[in-house]
């Protein structure tokens, strides 16, 4: 029986296609699905042309409307076809006649390349390499090394005629897809083990017979990192309505093997940056643990704000389709587990929460009263980042402690007043019947050390941004065993104040780590720009602080255009400037809600707004949507929010507006260095990874401004010009 199966290139594209257009994908889906082999190449409507002058005969075009076609494998044998692109008309037509589809003899998948255009310009850069004086991008690598990662004749003719990155980035898009990622990776600096164990080794897994490079209907269903098969309609128009849900059919072979592995032997963790799919792992993991739980067993799902806390509920919803088993999970900030479980207590006491901002005055005022004169800022990071950090308890344990990392001196004959101060500042919050949130996990922590654990399997997301205090009520949560907790982050995200090493907290991850280096976001081109404002800065790891992580190897399939990048006079002309641009998308078809805005400050997200709504453009702040419909898009209004609200988001065009040298770094949010160098280094850089979080959230346009001076992290990057 016939099936019409989909490319993630097409789903790649699917949120530009209009809903007439969508509707066609679906009517030409179920034909497929009703008309014999015989009767599909007959059908009028359908009209499954073959092309002249194609450089693949198999490769044809289908009518999806009047003005639209679909670009479709259609292999001579098996009764599976693979719908490629859906483009208008004459340029389905255009694209078709270059495709060329083969087999990957080692990979076992299908593969696309521009065929067409590698031929035309690749006797140019051969010439070009044969005068130049630098060395051939992969000389240190041979021809048996290249064909053993799946490099094919072609291609390996291609690459050796390659002598640097930038002829790469040109060849890249026209490439076969396996090929391209291990040429990607090799020119990143990864090694052919590396890349054999990223790319090869995962797909190797799932078939140990020998490849046929003729046998399409076979690699077609091999490919399940890259097409889907679609058994219902329902199902069909479920994902051209929802995004999640498109790219919920897709896992890469090294995303899979994390998250469908049938056991970990104790914590394990993802890392990757921004786009690569560590949520969606970790949701499949959560879908994976459930098939195996026994009666009783639950599941705690957990992350670091309410706004991505509704982002896993959406992603599970549309996961798990039985409300029975997602039943099972919780779902729930680290912090409402802490508040949870403290007011569980038999003789708990309601203490309301104190805000972060508002602990330096209450520091203060205990300093007054035990005649400290060091300063409040001091007393809130030595409570934070050495007493809660390392669970002190006592004066005695205080005196020991260890501070290395702290860049504030600290004699032992001063910490007993320190430690009063600290004794002052509790018992006076106690009084006024407060708490903050991390002494609510300390405790919460204890609480469960001594009643015991509640879930068979913990499941963190977004972990680079957790304390050490949450992390000691994540461990006491889950029992010490096999697949115990499974961690997914991401320390170039780290934007808050919570450094921490898992190692340090007996949560040993080393042979259960896994790092994903794919994004699936962005365009290589705004993944290009967004990582130079952190290229060079180093960054702890998530599992050992002592060791720096790095972005090696971090690419995109994905290419558009550059973000656009522009100062303005003002900040009224700078608002002027962000309503052209919004407008400029919107006439492009984007959707509304496909679009965010985001800032620095709550102040101005408030002014884009405004200068939005009288321009005649609907406008919203995520603080009145939900963060998962904004994520979502549907909606008319664009989302506009500050950069810390925009953590775990995505939308297809992005302005990240107000990106001066006053708002970032944000002098308030920096330490000063007489009261600490360290921690104003610290903070520096997630004053930095907050604007890198910004950027990466735009999929396909992304445009930076500011008015004033620029931030001095894009003129230290030196990318502030258009």
């Amino acid at each position: 029986m016939p099936q019409l199966a989909f490319d993630i290139g097409f789903f790649a594209e699917l949120p530009k296609l209009q809903p007439p257009v969508r509707k066609g994908v679906l009517d030409a889906w179920e034909k497929f699905n009703r008309l014999t082999l015989d009767q599909l190449f007959k059908d009028q409507g359908l009209k499954l042309e073959s092309l002249t002058n194609a450089k693949d005969k198999q490769i044809r075009t289908i009518r999806i409307d009047q003005f639209w076609r679909g670009v479709v494998l259609a292999p001579p044998s098996g009764d599976t076809f693979v719908l490629l692109r859906v483009m208008q008309h004459d340029k389905a037509i255009e694209w078709a006649k270059k495709q060329k589809s083969s087999v990957n003899a080692v990979t076992r998948a299908v593969e696309i390349r521009d065929a067409a255009t590698l031929d035309e310009i690749t006797p140019a850069y051969e010439r070009v390499a044969r005068t130049s004086p630098k060395q051939r991008l992969f000389a240190k690598f041979s021809d048996g090394d290249l064909k053993a990662l799946g490099i094919d004749d072609e291609t390996l003719r291609q690459a050796r005629s390659l002598v640097d990155q930038e002829q790469l980035d040109v060849f890249a898009p026209l490439l076969p897809q396996d090929q391209r990622e291990v040429l990607q990776y090799l020119a990143a600096g990864c090694t052919v083990e590396e890349v054999w164990q990223d790319i090869v080794a995962p797909a190797l897994q799932a078939s140990t017979q020998p490849v046929d490079t003729q046998d399409y209907e076979t690699a077609i269903h091999h490919s399940r990192a890259r097409i889907a098969l679609v058994t219902a309609s329902e199902e069909l128009r479920d994902i051209l309505e929802k995004p999640f849900a498109a790219w919920r059919v897709f896992l890469h072979p090294s995303q899979r093997k994390v998250a469908y592995r049938a056991s970990y032997s104790g914590p394990a963790q993802v890392t990757g940056g921004p786009g690569t799919g560590k949520t969606v792992v970790a949701l499949h993991r959560v879908k994976h643990l459930l098939g195996h739980l026994r009666d009783g067993d639950r599941i705690l799902l957990t992350t670091y704000t309410n706004a991505l806390v509704n982002a896993l509920r959406s992603g599970l919803e549309s996961l798990v389709d039985d409300p029975a088993l997602r039943e099972r999970v919780d779902i729930s900030t680290v912090d409402g587990l802490a508040s949870r479980i403290v007011a569980e207590k038999p003789d708990a006491v309601a203490l309301r929460p104190l805000m972060y901002n508002q602990e330096e005055s209450r520091w203060g005022k205990a300093a007054k009263a035990t005649g400290f004169t060091g300063s409040a800022q001091f007393l809130a990071q030595e409570y934070r980042h050495v007493i809660l950090a390392q669970d002190i308890r006592t004066l005695a344990d205080y005196e020991a402690a260890d501070r290395r990392g702290r860049g504030s001196r600290l004699t032992v004959a001063e910490r007993p007043l320190v430690w009063e101060t600290v004794e002052r500042f509790t018992a006076d919050l106690a009084a006024d019947g407060a708490r903050t949130w991390l002494q609510t996990c300390a405790e919460a922590a204890r609480l469960l050390a001594e009643k015991g654990p509640q879930y068979r399997h913990v499941v963190v997301d977004e972990a680079q941004d957790l304390h050490p205090a949450q992390w000691r009520l994540l461990r006491a949560a889950v029992p010490a065993r096999p697949d115990d907790l499974f961690i997914a982050g991401d320390p170039h995200q780290r934007i808050y104040d919570s450094k921490v090493s898992l190692k340090s907290l007996g949560i040993k991850v080393t042979g259960r780590s896994v790092k994903l280096r794919k994004n699936y976001r962005s365009t290589q081109e705004i993944l290009r720009w967004s990582t130079t404002l952190l290229i060079g800065r180093p960054i702890a790891e998530l599992e050992d602080e002592n060791r720096n992580d790095t972005l090696l190897g971090y690419r995109s399939a994905l290419h558009g255009d550059g973000p656009v990048v522009r100062g303005a006079a003002s900040e009224e002309a700078e608002l002027d400037a962000l309503v052209d641009q919004v407008r400029s998308w919107l006439g492009a078809g984007v959707d509304g809600g496909e679009i965010g805005v985001s800032a620095r400050f709550n102040k101005t997200c408030a002014k884009a707004v405004a200068r939005l709504k009288d321009a005649g453009i609907p406008a919203v702040t995520l603080r009145n949507a939900s963060g998962a419909s904004a994520a979502a898009g549907g909606e008319t209004a664009v989302r506009v929010g500050t950069m810390h609200s925009f953590k775990g988001l995505e939308f297809r065009c992005v302005a990240v507006v107000g990106v001066n040298d006053e708002a970032l770094p944000f002098a308030k949010a920096l330490t000063p260095t007489d009261v600490d160098p360290r921690q104003h280094e610290t903070d520096l850089m997630s004053e930095r990874c907050l604007l890198f979080v910004a950027c990466t959230r735009a999929r396909d346009s992304l445009a930076v401004s500011w008015s004033g001076e620029p931030s001095s992290f894009l003129t230290e990057a030196g990318v502030t010009t258009v």
